[in-house]
């Protein structure tokens, strides 16, 4: 997992779409919710690393 891309993806394959029109708060929610797949064990810990990287690098590009 490299991208922003990456990570919209895998949420939409396990049936999260999220769009709010805020871009901190689309990420925020983001994190959330890749948090709670790796927490019901769905997945893996290295995916949850590379994706929570990715968002915080996202997040602070824009506060």
């Amino acid at each position: 997992m490299k991208t922003m891309f990456d990570i919209r993806q895998l949420l939409k394959s396990y049936g999260a779409f999220i769009y709010t029109g805020d871009k901190i708060a689309d990420l925020e929610l983001m994190e959330d919710e890749i948090r709670e797949l790796y927490r019901s064990g769905v997945l893996d810990a290295s995916v949850f690393q590379s994706a929570m990287i990715i968002l915080r690098q996202e997040l602070s590009k824009l506060r």
